[in-house]
């Protein structure tokens, strides 16, 4: 018997923020979120030491799945973000980047933890209300009879990640296939409650990206002998299908919900084989026209479907299973034995296409509530890239039918409620501390620090040293490149602010980012023919904002609550 261990006793370590090697790893990670935001990013690789997949991203949601953390504290931190990223898909780097902010700009005013906590939530409470408000100057309906915002939407997301590597023309492609998917996901005559569709997104690599398309319906990719074996059916009415979830390969091990009784020395093979082909002239009898299979179809079962003109595909995976069950009514089957006429289902047509190399079996629905996406990009990393952006933004696109607002995007936002937050606190400090044990003091330092970090997820977007400036009147972002002359015209250098809505014709004053200067109210309540006459802004999902606002400062408040960090050595 081997001799055990004496159980080590748990390392417990006091006021965790105040470690330098706490501080020192909380920098690393802002600084590797912080180069990956907004569409100049700078990409990152990684990988094993030992070898395997290389990722090459700047989306949070694959940095953050990729990177091995070890530290309590950066753990509460990532685990928060996947956490919100799991659920509303984007604004994951603006969730990491604010709440590291957070916890390194409040580290230097020396507070108590107590008295920080409860200032943040108000503020907090503040923003939501805002950006929730009539009033709020950076938030914008979203009229569904019109694709101009919500293509201004998609654009947005794309344009975000550059590792996707797409040009302009292919991004005006994509976005508007994307929007087009989204589409076809919404049932036409829905009332009341509405149940979306799916978008399937099917690979195609090595493919230029303008060839990508939308098609109603399922692509089921098989091969060209395959497919030539394939019988067209010629009928006007619609087409009986058959879903199988078990396997029909005749292997003994695997009878699905069935059982298999057997007489005395009878064959098991020649019996189940037997059972397949009554299954066989079930579905004949019953007119079935397409049998589809999860698993693998006995050759002999298929041979004998076939002699009867009816199509079967076997090997369609588990992936498939949910979106054919919704796009042709069926109850997916997983018995030998009886089949109930219930579970049968239909498609309006099945034909064959050819994209690139590949070959598919294309199932058109009655009601396309199901479509695929058929998406190229020039290599494997380009298109695992574009993959993650599609799926954040047919995501987004659900967000924001169940919440009908976009905001501002490209830092406006954030420049603009850091500014209504700063005129807030200074001329009516009153409406926030209300009953409050805290002082006008207090408040003061907290909101300075917490519009501090809102500047600094803008200052973010600069990575080529560049300057960013805010103007006087709206509280919008304004970018300047790093060689541009000291003394000069602000307008003759600015052209759009962030979002692109407003021009630097208009009669404004401009500061630096983070200057000292008098807190001033930016002007309120967005007019509807200034976003109206703009066919290109960059926006954000609000859905998404919000909570990626909210996850950011609740979790800095836990980290900078914390007392103790108590580790299992064993």
């Amino acid at each position: 018997m081997s001799r055990l261990d004496a159980k080590k006793p748990s390392l417990c370590k006091s006021e965790p923020l105040t470690s330098e090697r706490v501080r020192i790893t909380l920098s690393v990670l802002k600084r590797i979120v912080t180069s990956c935001y907004g569409p100049s990013g700078r990409l990152k690789q990684l990988h094993n030491g030992s070898g395997g997949y290389v990722c090459t991203t700047s989306q949070s949601s694959a940095l953050l799945g990729h990177l091995s953390v070890t530290h309590p504290i950066l753990k509460i931190l990532t685990t928060s973000v996947q956490n919100h990223v799991s659920s509303f898909s984007d604004c994951g780097l603006f969730t990491a980047i604010l709440c590291c902010n957070l916890i390194e700009n409040v580290q230097r005013l020396g507070l108590t933890p107590t008295t920080v906590i409860r200032l943040n939530k108000h503020l907090l409470s503040l923003c939501i209300s805002y950006l929730k408000s009539e009033t709020c100057g950076c938030r914008i309906p979203v009229d569904f009879s019109s694709t101009q915002i919500l293509l201004c939407l998609v654009r947005s997301i794309l344009t975000s990640k550059p590792a996707c590597t797409l040009t302009r023309a292919e991004t005006e492609h994509v976005s508007a296939l994307i929007l087009r998917a989204f589409l076809l996901t919404i049932p036409e005559n829905a009332e009341g409650h509405i149940i979306l569709g799916k978008s399937l997104i099917v690979p195609l690599k090595g493919q230029r990206v303008i060839d990508s398309t939308v098609l109603p319906g399922i692509l089921i990719e098989m091969s060209e002998v395959q497919l030539m074996r394939l019988l067209p059916i010629k009928k006007s009415t619609a087409l009986k299908v058959a879903l199988f979830c078990t396997t029909l390969s005749g292997d003994i091990s695997d009878t699905g919900e069935g059982t298999v009784v057997l007489s005395y020395g009878v064959s098991l093979e020649n019996a189940v084989l037997d059972q397949l082909l009554n299954l066989g002239r079930r579905l004949v009898s019953d007119h079935v026209d397409l049998v589809l299979c999860q698993k693998v179809i006995h050759p002999s079962l298929k041979q004998f479907l076939n002699m009867h003109r009816v199509i079967a595909i076997d090997r369609i995976g588990v992936t498939l299973m949910e979106p054919l069950t919704k796009m042709t009514g069926t109850q997916p089957i997983g018995s030998l034995g009886s089949i109930s006429s219930n579970s049968y289902g239909n498609v309006k047509d099945v034909c064959t296409a050819k994209f690139g190399s590949k070959h598919f079996v294309h199932l058109i629905p009655n009601e396309a509530t199901i479509c695929s996406l058929l998406l190229c990009n020039r290599n494997d990393t380009a298109w695992d890239e574009l993959k993650l952006t599609c799926q954040t933004a047919l995501h987004v696109l659900q967000l924001t039918l169940k919440e009908p607002w976009t905001l501002l995007g490209g830092g406006c936002t954030e420049t603009h409620l850091a500014a209504y937050i700063r005129h807030k606190t200074h001329n009516n400090p009153e409406s926030i501390l209300k009953d409050d044990e805290c002082t006008q003091t207090e408040l003061q330092l907290i909101a300075e620090a917490f519009c501090s970090a809102l500047e600094s997820v803008v200052g973010s977007l600069e990575h080529d040293g560049g300057e960013i400036l805010t103007d006087m009147k709206y509280g919008h972002l304004w970018s300047v490149q790093a060689d541009s002359p000291c003394l000069v015209n602000w307008p003759d250098l600015l052209s759009q602010c962030g979002c692109g809505l407003y021009n630097s014709q208009e009669e404004l004053s401009w500061s630096f980012l983070r200057s000292t200067r008098h807190p001033f109210v930016p002007q309120t309540c967005l007019s509807h023919e200034a976003v109206g006459s703009v066919s290109n802004l960059t926006l954000d999902c609000l859905t998404a904002k919000l909570s990626g606002l909210q996850v950011a400062v609740e979790t800095a408040n836990l980290i900078l609550d914390l007392s103790y960090v108590i580790e299992d050595k064993n």
